[in-house]
């Protein structure tokens, strides 16, 4: 008989990669339909008649909607599953993207900003749990940080293509608008071969489902843990996520996601604008810069993700990149500097966004793990919205160097509440997370007696 191995201690297979490469196409589409609308906008304004108000809430609707998508998202994925959000949002996010094309007025295309939110909080909540729950642990960050990487290419694919298409026409900004939905076609057909989640089964007492799933992926000398008959009745997902056991881990994904992502998008949404009010002239150069380290801040993120604890990542780049955005406010180094201090922060910033899909994903169990991804999302949206909705009026009102001090604020305080609070998740081992803390020696006195379901071909228990 051969040896068996847990699914979480597999090495990492083509399967894996798949379901990996499944999952970018969400976050390509959102750091696309977050990228563009900057430039949308503000090509826009004569057509639609936009004021800076209408500018500010075309920026955050999509934001808004990602804030109700994943708020409501969780708990439905947790109940009903992953797999059938997954397979089939991308091709209705499609057909909403296309209509973007035809709107005639700022509030017609409001209505369609929100619908995508919708449907991509949705999506954060369904990639990110599947990907996890599919990836050994030892590739867990980097499968995950693939995720990240998809977006800050949407993001950047979205400057690189709005400049391209932006001398088309009159209409060249309904082609921007538009063009968001052809990395979701073209995803499509990966999601279809992706089945649910077999921890997911199990929590559900989906066991055949769950062994056939493991069997046909990874063969019969697969294992996976098996939730004891003996847990906790489970209550409400929301009572759960606040109960004193998750309360503290609720806490800190909500709190670590917003200080990342208020400053991120309240800056990277209207780039070109806070170039200007900073005195950059030249704002195509200065979005190039900012882009490419963004892009390559991810990159990095990646690379490093795995080799670092997960608590020395987040509470690190905090800091640096709150550094590196005081620089930006208050140093004055001219146009040059400016650009350079901007697409530092960004480096900072899009590296740190890996933890964005690693991090919450791993504070959370698998009954769990959608109502807690959701929640945290849901958090950082309605934070990102608000600023990016307040910024073009901030900066008009009060001034560009008062708005960044802000964010600083933002950055700094998020470093400090990690420090005290963030637990180290990096070695988790997500399909025996208990409803109830025990500590390590407690985890391995039951580990030599822990119950397992053996992915054989005859069904049975090893």
């Amino acid at each position: 008989m051969s040896t068996q191995i847990l699914l979480e201690d597999l090495p990492l297979r083509r399967f894996h990669l798949r379901v990996a490469f499944s999952g970018t196409g969400g976050q390509f589409s959102d750091g696309f339909v977050l990228g563009i609308i900057g430039i949308a906008v503000s090509m826009a304004s004569v057509s639609l008649h936009l004021t800076p108000l209408w500018m500010g809430l075309l920026g955050a609707a999509s934001l808004a909607g990602l804030f109700l998508g994943s708020m409501f998202a969780g708990p439905i994925a947790d109940k009903y599953g992953r797999r059938t959000i997954f397979a089939f949002d991308m091709l209705l996010f499609a057909v909403i993207s296309a209509a973007q094309y035809f709107v005639t007025s700022p509030a017609q295309l409001l209505v369609l900003r929100l619908l995508l939110g919708l449907i991509l909080g949705a999506d954060y909540v369904v990639s990110k749990s599947l990907v996890t729950e599919f990836s050994p642990r030892r590739y867990r960050g980097r499968l995950l940080s693939v995720l990240a990487a998809a977006w800050a290419a949407g993001y950047v694919g979205a400057y690189l293509i709005g400049f391209v298409v932006r001398d088309i026409g009159p209409d060249a900004w309904r082609v921007m608008l538009a063009a968001s939905g052809i990395p979701a076609l073209l995803i499509l057909p990966f999601r279809l071969g992706v089945p649910e989640s077999p921890m997911w089964l199990m929590k559900r007492g989906r066991r055949e489902e769950a062994l056939a799933i493991i069997r046909r992926k990874f063969g019969p000398e697969v294992i996976l843990a098996e939730p004891s008959a003996m847990s906790p009745q489970r209550r409400g997902a929301w009572s759960e996520l606040l109960s004193p056991r998750w309360r503290k881990n609720t806490l800190v994904g909500c709190v670590f996601y917003t200080c990342q992502v208020v400053p991120y998008f309240a800056l990277g949404t209207f780039s070109p604008k806070v170039l200007q009010a900073l005195q950059v002239k030249d704002n195509f150069v200065g979005g190039l810069i900012y882009n490419v380290l963004l892009f390559a801040g991810a990159i990095i993120g990646l690379l490093i993700v795995d080799k670092l604890s997960r608590r020395a990542f987040l509470i690190g780049t905090f800091y640096l990149a709150a550094l590196a955005l005081a620089i930006l406010a208050y140093a004055g180094f001219g146009p040059i500097g400016t650009m350079v201090a901007f697409g530092l922060f960004a480096c900072i910033l899009s590296a740190a966004a890996n933890l964005e899909f690693v991090y919450p994903p791993e504070l959370f169990p698998t009954h769990l793990r959608a109502s807690g991804v959701g929640l945290v999302v849901a958090s950082s949206r309605f934070g990102s919205a608000i600023s990016t909705f307040l910024l073009p009026l901030a900066v008009q009102h009060v001034g560009i160097h008062p708005a960044l001090g802000v964010c600083v604020g933002v950055l700094v305080f998020g470093g400090i509440f990690c420090h005290v609070f963030a637990p180290e998740t990096g070695g988790e081992n997500l399909s025996d997370m208990k409803p109830d803390q025990s500590n390590e020696s407690e985890s391995a006195a039951r580990g030599g007696q822990g119950v397992v379901l053996a992915a054989s071909s005859d069904g049975n228990r090893s």
